[in-house]
């Protein structure tokens, strides 16, 4: 798929990340016990592409754009640059049509390129599969290796998007190394700045794909290698999270569960752990929803998120507000399916609040012409109490055999909506989207 970015201004929120490290007990804090975190302060920021020609009232939410988030990665580096990427076309050359909204797409290759051409930095890149630009910069300097994963797992591919800089900087998102993602296609993500000890930790998940794209592995090993395992766990001990006198919880999931060392969270279970623990409401905007593997044949049922969804609605009579993207690539199933979650509003024994609506990014004649754009690309969810951004759409393969992370935040509210976490900018994002003129509930 095929990515973008609007400049607007940023929403930031400063955070002092205090973590639970087995190796470094001397900097631990407990929630409550008053001291000040002794590690520098971490900020995350909601990033995001609005495509070109999709426009918002002035008081909706505006996020720092990606172009500006991936460009400031880039001018902070000073020792290295570790890219985990599903593919790139980041110059409109490299696509078979050409826009000058490319420029953006250019500008992040050639400030890149530069960087590995300067030969004071370590460039090290995984993909899923070769390209011209990526050889291009393995002929500079860079370090390059591509991730075989019909040989490691039969299927799949690595579908992962993920910036790290000098091991204190990161980026996670659905956006991909593509000019679009910056101009032609909505995406959101998380810019992670001054977070050594949580970029480790994606660190981590960049060190087993690069361990995987060896070529002389034939297979994933039953058990990865000991200095793989993640530095921190999702059960306990757990990242704790300092915000604007308030605090929270965070990390960093993984697909597939074949690459999830011991004490690795996978991906599919933190989308159910954030599902289980809402009570109010839960907001989720993808590009694809269906409770099917779809990539291997024969197709299989696959309604883990599904059921899940079904069950807060049914028992806890959570508010489900589902949005999904309308565009040339949707599979018809996917109609089916969200068809079926809205049906269940007609219960009449039970309270049951499910919304589904389909998001449409508009073209001009000549932008329909972009193969693979003008799409809403998002993966994401929010609730009272959690935000997750992830880098998977929701099907079955995503969480089964293809490589993907994600982020997610523990933030339960605190009564006070001032928009100043990311949490609740991530429900203003999503109730921006869900009530403009570019959705239309499923009938």
């Amino acid at each position: 798929m095929a990515f973008r970015a609007a400049t607007v201004f940023s929403q930031t929120v400063v955070c002092c990340l205090c973590l639970f490290v087995a190796l470094a007990v001397s900097q631990i804090h407990h929630i409550g016990s008053g001291e000040e975190p002794t590690n520098p302060p971490c900020i995350f920021t909601l990033v995001e592409s609005i495509p070109e020609n999709m426009t918002y009232s002035a008081n909706d939410r505006r996020l720092m754009s990606t172009y500006d988030a991936h460009m400031r990665l880039l001018d902070r580096a000073n020792s290295s640059i570790h890219l985990a990427s599903f593919y790139w076309t980041l110059r409109g050359s490299d696509t078979e049509v050409h826009d000058y909204s490319s420029v953006q797409g250019e500008d992040i290759f050639q400030k890149l390129s530069d960087i590995v051409k300067g030969g004071e930095m370590d460039v090290n890149i995984v993909q899923n599969s070769t390209s011209n630009e990526t050889d291009e910069l393995a002929a500079s300097g860079a370090r390059v290796r591509t991730i075989n994963f019909p040989k490691l797992l039969n299927a799949g591919v690595l579908h992962t998007k993920m910036w790290i800089v000098d091991d204190q900087h990161a980026y996670i998102g659905s956006a991909n190394f593509d000019w679009r993602s910056y101009t032609q296609v909505k995406e959101i993500g998380i810019l992670i700045e001054n977070c050594p000890t949580l970029v480790k930790d994606a660190k981590n998940i960049f060190d087993i794909y690069w361990y995987l794209s060896n070529e002389t592995i034939p297979t994933v090993p039953a058990q990865l290698p000991d200095d793989l395992t993640p530095e921190t766990t999702y059960q306990s001990p757990m990242p704790l999270v300092y915000y604007n006198e308030t605090q929270g919880r965070v990390a960093l999931s993984s697909s597939p569960p074949p690459f999830c060392p011991s004490g690795r969270l996978q991906d599919i279970d933190a989308i159910i752990h954030v599902i289980q623990a809402a009570n109010k409401f839960i907001y989720i905007s993808v590009m694809d929803y269906l409770p099917l593997v779809i990539y291997t044949r024969p197709e299989q049922f696959w309604p883990v998120i599904d059921n899940e969804l079904r069950k807060a609605a049914y028992e806890r009579h959570v508010s489900v507000y589902l949005m999904a993207s309308k565009w040339p690539h949707t599979k018809v199933d996917m109609y089916a399916f969200l068809m079926s979650l809205y049906d269940l509003k007609r219960a009449k024994v039970h309270r049951i609040d499910i919304q589904v609506k389909l998001f449409t990014v508009p073209s001009t004649p000549e932008q329909k012409q972009i193969p693979f754009a003008r799409v809403n690309h998002n993966k994401f969810m929010v609730t009272e109490n959690h935000a997750y951004i992830g880098t998977s759409n929701w099907s079955g393969d995503y969480f089964v055999n293809t490589g993907g992370v994600g982020f997610t935040l523990e933030e339960p509210d605190d009564g006070v909506l001032d928009g100043s976490n990311v949490r609740e900018q991530l429900v203003d994002v999503f109730l921006r989207d869900w009530n403009s003129t570019y959705t239309e509930y499923v009938y």
